[in-house]
């Protein structure tokens, strides 16, 4: 860890996690975004096998957690299901999260602009790190969303 920095940052595949750290990863995001939203949606959509799964550890503690993934080869890298645990929320790790997932980013698929998804509430967030909207407000799973992406700097 560097100074300041209260978390180790770990980036891997899918078959690349114990089965121990693939339960503590689904199970924050099952937390999040099912429960704590209280939104019934198919968590396990059939996508993570092709995703990098970037996790932010203190100790042994998932904190928070984002998945990093390129659907086709046409389409621009995404970063998405990003969570911090509920327990370590007023810490700052959404931007630590979000820095971290950038960084990788640029570093597996460089040259290329980056998208996400993002709850609509979260616009301004996601702003400060450069996105900005591309797509009118929907509904996805209930929950209003819009695409924004962050072109190159």
């Amino acid at each position: 860890m560097s100074a300041g920095r209260t978390y180790d940052v770990d980036v891997r595949r899918l078959d690349e996690l114990s089965a121990a750290q693939l339960y503590e990863l689904l199970k924050l995001r099952v937390d999040v975004f099912v429960v704590e939203q209280a939104c019934a949606y198919p968590e396990l959509d059939g996508n993570d096998a092709d995703c990098l799964h970037l996790r932010l550890i203190d100790g042994c503690e998932l904190i928070a957690c984002a998945r990093l993934w390129r659907p086709t080869p046409t389409h621009l890298p995404r970063i998405g299901r990003v969570a911090v645990s509920p327990a370590h929320r007023g810490k700052r790790l959404g931007n630590a999260l979000m820095h971290e997932a950038i960084a990788v980013c640029e570093k597996v698929y460089p040259g290329d602009a980056i998208e996400i998804s993002a709850q609509s509430h979260l616009q301004r967030f996601y702003g400060s790190f450069g996105f900005t909207p591309i797509s009118e407000e929907y509904l996805e799973d209930g929950i209003p969303h819009v695409d924004m992406v962050r072109t190159l700097t």
